[in-house]
């Protein structure tokens, strides 16, 4: 399999230090800008065409702002895998960025391959964000490409871009620049920007950070405006990557609202959730930044890692979405909650007509703690976007799941209770149906728990001296959801669990017991969820023999 450099991501001894006064620095260059200075446009800049930058907005050719919420795909490395647009597209993104090649690194994407790309970005209504990733580390990476390179790439894709501004975003270079002398970034950066502009580029371009896109020593923050102001058309947006360097919730939230302050376009383009050796993201800061700020953000990745710990789907399959992806898909502030449709694709200022009423919502299936609801599907003259379901009581509403297909399950209900629920649907401008009739659902009565269907599946996804990183892939065999659910297994060689993604360890001697998170509390029929931990070791490290779902053996996979 093929991946990118994760592991150049390590944050030196000193990043805290140094990205505490970068952030001073940023803060000194951005904050200094007047209101006036920072909101205009570079001199000559040109009438819009399609996707571009206007307030330090991303705004559509039509002035309607978009806000990116979509993933990471690695179409270079898989390019047979072309249904996974359509999923994601399912799943309720409104963008891809897809991984490509200038052949430095890489096999080469020929013109015809990307031009296939964006046809198929445009047939499933997505926003195609396309970037160059020989360029990851360069200076640090002996095998990485220049943005020199990276540019006359773009350039003999003229023919296939041109007249594609409304789809197609340009990402110049993955990651430009590493660890090695990051100052050296800037003034490459400009010269790939005014080399793709003299060619007669007017695409939207975004611009990518060093130290391995996490600028955690605030480069890009300090130069952004140098950058941004070399840009004839003013329509560049500058995107960060935020992985383990971004920690706590105070660098995501100095970081984004900085250049937000300054004016200057910027979303995330790359980040991820699961914790590995460097440090545990915050990924809940993150989106919930984002949404309140009103920024994009692409989630790495679909499917493919070499370490699969930053896999949303896994092998390609967006029914075995792991923890990673239920997180980004469906928790709080993801991508089916706050995804809307590009108005492009028809749902524009001028699309006024609602859907059409969604049917009545029934109960497929119920715990003591959770329903599953389905609905017949609503219509509408461009499309339906999605569905939102709300619980009624007592003359108010509380919405309680989204989704882009007909069906939901609510959880963190009460056993042996009954709520009313209803239903509406939405179209990409934001037209909201008539409320669905109401249902009344009851939840099972908790005094006993079913026995469990499943199979489970342990591996070791990496180990270092004193330490490893796991995964237990948790799949239900049986035909209902598995909800709420408990884990039991031992370890026998006195390891430890330190971190965990995707549900919450407590550990008594070699004992462990995982209780789910919000966004894999149920364990669909024919489902998986997948758990993600570190933990410590010696120097055995025998994988657990047995384990049990609610008190009942599962089988084990390999």
């Amino acid at each position: 399999m093929h991946t990118t450099p994760r592991a150049s991501r390590q944050r030196p001894l000193s990043a805290r230090l140094l990205t505490a006064l970068a952030a001073l620095i940023g803060l000194a260059v951005l904050g200094a800008l007047s209101p006036a200075v920072a909101l205009a446009q570079p001199l000559g800049a040109q009438a819009a065409i399609g996707l571009h930058i206007g307030d330090g907005r991303l705004l559509e050719g039509n002035g309607n702002d978009f806000v990116m919420r979509g993933v990471n795909h690695a179409h270079t490395w898989y390019p047979g895998e072309t249904q996974s647009l359509a999923d994601v597209k399912a799943l309720g993104a409104n963008t891809v960025r897809v991984v490509l090649s200038d052949g430095h690194r890489w096999s080469e994407n020929s013109p015809e391959d990307v031009a296939a790309v964006v046809d198929q970005c445009k047939a499933n209504r997505l926003i195609c964000v396309l970037e160059v990733h020989d360029t990851t580390g360069y200076g640090e990476d002996a095998a990485a490409g220049t943005l020199d390179h990276a540019a006359d790439y773009w350039i003999g894709l003229k023919d296939v871009l041109a007249g594609e501004e409304d789809y197609v975003v340009v990402n110049i270079g993955n990651e430009p620049w590493g660890n090695t002398d990051p100052a050296g970034w800037t003034e490459p950066t400009i010269a790939a920007v005014e080399k793709l502009r003299a060619a007669g580029f007017q695409h939207t371009i975004m611009i990518d950070a060093p130290n391995w896109g996490q600028d955690w020593q605030g480069i890009m923050r300090a130069d952004a405006r140098s950058v941004y102001d070399a840009d004839p058309t003013g329509n560049l947006i500058f995107s960060i990557h935020m992985y383990s360097v971004y920690d706590t919730a105070q660098e995501i939230t100095d970081y984004l609202n900085a250049f937000v302050a300054a004016g200057l376009p910027i979303l995330i383009g790359e980040f991820g959730g699961p914790a590995d050796q460097w440090g545990d993201p915050d990924e809940d800061t993150m989106m919930a930044t984002a949404e309140q700020l009103g920024l994009g953000y692409l989630a790495w990745s679909w499917s493919g890692n070499t370490d699969p710990v930053l896999d949303l789907a896994l092998d390609f399959d967006p029914s075995r979405l792991s923890a990673w992806g239920e997180r980004i898909f469906h928790g709080a502030d993801g991508i089916a909650r706050t995804s809307k449709e590009a108005t492009v694709y028809g749902g524009g200022p001028d699309d006024t007509q609602a859907p059409t009423t969604p049917g009545t919502p029934t109960a497929t299936a119920t715990t003591d703690s959770s329903v599953t609801l389905g609905w017949t599907a609503a219509t509408d003259d461009v499309g339906v976007a999605g569905y939102d379901v709300v619980r009624v009581g007592d003359g108010a509403e509380t919405e309680v799941a989204a989704s882009a297909t007909n069906t939901a399950t609510v959880t963190g209900l009460t056993a042996d209770t009954t709520y009313t629920f209803a239903v509406y649907a939405r179209d990409a401008a934001g037209n909201r149906s008539a409320r669905s009739a109401t249902a009344d659902v009851t939840t099972r009565d908790g005094g006993s728990t079913p026995g469990a269907s499943c199979s489970v599946g342990y591996r070791v996804v990496g180990e270092w001296p004193g330490g490893f990183q796991g995964e237990i892939a948790v799949r239900n065999t049986g035909t209902a959801p598995i909800s709420p659910w408990t884990l039991a297994f031992a370890f026998t060689d006195g390891q430890t669990i330190t971190n965990m993604w995707g549900g919450t360890a407590t550990q008594d001697a070699g004992a462990v017991r995982v209780a789910p998170a919000s966004y894999t509390s149920t364990i669909p029929a024919g489902g998986t969820v997948t758990l993600g931990f570190t933990g410590g070791k010696g120097a055995a490290n025998t994988a657990p023999t047995g384990f049990s779902l609610n008190g009942a053996a599962c089988t084990t996979t390999k």
